[in-house]
């Protein structure tokens, strides 16, 4: 099965470590979504009529859109392509926008997984990240969900910031505990090229995040989960009864994806391929049936790479029989020789699989780099 990613790149404001494609103008917003649609029907086939099992609505600030246009989107997708009766359809949404008769309208749309942009529950964090919202109104968007009953949602946090101290990270990590919410993802703050933060911090105008304090955060996050029956299934990702984000995991499992909308990406197996990132642009090309992608063709290096970085990030980590059935002899010996070479303190080695063991899942990279090849 396979999974399609609609890229919605509109948002209110930027926020200082985002580096992702958006706009805070939307005055192409109805001509861009119709661009979309063209999209999804002129590459119908990329995906071999696989069955579609998630659609993921991304961003941007994806709840930027009304109940109508995302049923518009989600309901091009049913008409061309094959979509499985238990599909997801993940609505990425920031704090500000779930308000009570905006959640009514969606609740009776095609969306049925929330994941919700909280970051912080703290006002000093929100702040310095330059987010649109404030503490009130990201536990109100939860209790609204909730109330609502949406029953699949996710929570983002992002721990390590200058501005988060050890116990207001435990307090963020409490108050996401007080709502029973089964998903949570968990992010280090991290320093993107092009962004604010970046500008920022070379400037003098703020510290640098420190490595030792995400690692404290990191570790007081490992805590919570254990005490409250989470299972951490990818370094970021932690769920309650097996409840794993459908899309992202398509991602780490090697499945297909097509991307859509302005700087979205696609994977079919065998290349990669990724969208303008520019609204207008893209809108011009899409109306001129000219060509709005740019494509690289994976060489089994690129591949095995690949399939490193997603892999070891997850807790099913390397399947040995698939790895030795989908690679040829010289990688498959590249890769049994490094991991002879690895410290057992940081992997966990059987006949039928290699994983990171569950408190180094934090360092994988390290891992990673030591077991890829060079192109």
């Amino acid at each position: 099965m396979a999974g399609i990613y609609i890229h919605i790149p509109f948002c209110k404001q930027a926020c200082s470590y985002c580096n992702f494609h958006f706009s805070t103008k939307r005055d192409t917003k109805t001509e861009l979504l119709s661009c979309i649609k063209n999209e999804l029907i002129s590459r119908r086939s990329y995906l071999d009529n696989e069955p579609i099992k998630s659609i993921y609505l991304g961003g941007g600030t994806p709840s930027l859109l009304n109940a109508v246009e995302l049923n518009e989107l989600v309901g091009t997708i049913e008409d061309y392509f094959s979509v499985d009766n238990t599909v997801e359809i993940t609505l990425e949404a920031n704090p500000d926008d779930l308000c009570k008769d905006y959640l009514k309208t969606i609740k009776d749309s095609k969306i049925n997984r929330l994941s919700i942009g909280i970051q912080s529950f703290h006002n000093e964090d929100l702040k310095f990240m330059h987010r649109a919202h404030n503490r009130k109104q990201a536990i109100e968007s939860l209790e609204n969900a909730i109330n609502l009953q949406f029953n699949n949602i996710n929570v983002d946090l992002i721990f390590g910031s200058p501005t988060t101290s050890n116990q207001m990270w435990e307090e963020n990590l409490n108050i996401f505990g007080s709502f029973g919410i089964q998903h949570l993802s968990a992010y280090s703050l991290t320093i993107e090229n092009k962004t604010l933060l970046q500008h920022q911090i070379k400037t003098n105008q703020i510290p640098a995040p420190d490595e030792s304090v995400a690692l404290r955060h990191y570790e007081t996050l490992q805590c919570f989960i254990v005490k409250n029956g989470f299972e951490q299934y990818e370094v970021s990702n932690y769920c309650k009864s097996e409840q794993y984000a459908v899309h992202n995991s398509n991602y780490w499992l090697d499945e297909k994806y097509l991307g859509i909308g302005p700087s979205a990406h696609s994977y079919n197996g065998n290349s990669r391929q990724w969208n303008i990132s520019n609204n207008n642009a893209y809108i011009k090309k899409v109306k001129n049936n000219d060509p709005y992608h740019q494509i690289e063709l994976l060489s089994e290096i690129d591949k095995y790479n690949e399939y490193l970085i997603n892999s070891l990030r997850t807790k099913w980590g390397i399947n040995i029989l698939k790895l030795s059935q989908k690679f040829s002899d010289k990688i498959v010996n590249h890769f049994n020789k490094q991991v002879t070479l690895l410290s057992a303190n940081l992997v966990s080695l059987t006949k039928d699989q290699l994983l990171v063991k569950k408190e180094k899942l934090f360092q994988s990279d390290e891992i990673v780099r030591h077991l890829m090849m060079e192109v």
